[in-house]
């Protein structure tokens, strides 16, 4: 769902459930990772503070609650299955050491997503955490996203957009 754009800017589209679900679990992945807190800590926190709420005067859209349990357990009991993949999937000159908590945070859903998700089509999955990195970067970040995703794409499932590098 798109609202038209102001002249010279894109449409605007407003997420859907899943799609809170996705960035709030994006969120929560993230202040696991720069705040050391546990996963039942954060959902409880999420659940009952966030999802839905006014935070701080900016209000949280509503969210798929299963779905962002199902993409913050899944991410944290397959941790040690999605990070060699996407450091598979990212240059040699590019660790994952290197990228900030956030991209981390994106990449790891977005690949758990491919991994575990097989009921969800996988232009939307790249599609969602596209948008969800440019939410938080300008710059090639989305781009790094979207390709990392793709080549996981491929591995995983056989399907994807690019020319496979491996």
């Amino acid at each position: 769902m798109s609202e038209p754009a102001s002249p010279g800017q894109p449409a605007v589209r407003h997420a859907n459930k899943r799609g809170a679900a996705r960035l709030a679990a994006v969120q929560a992945l993230y202040q696991m990772d720069v705040a050391g807190s546990g996963v039942f800590e954060i959902t409880a926190e999420y659940e009952a503070f966030r999802l839905g709420k006014e935070v701080d005067g900016a209000l949280y859209r509503e969210a798929d609650a299963q779905w962002f349990r199902a993409i913050l357990t899944g991410v944290v009991e397959n941790q040690k299955t999605i990070d060699p993949v996407i450091r598979q999937a990212l240059t040699d000159d590019w660790p994952l050491s290197r990228l900030d908590s956030t991209l981390r945070a994106i990449m790891r859903a977005g690949v758990y997503e491919l991994m575990k998700r097989e009921d969800v089509p996988v232009a939307v999955i790249v599609s969602e955490y596209v948008d969800i990195a440019k939410a938080f970067y300008e710059d090639d970040e989305p781009k790094l996203v979207n390709a990392v995703l793709d080549r996981v794409s491929r591995r995983v499932r056989g399907e994807g957009r690019g020319k496979d590098a491996s």
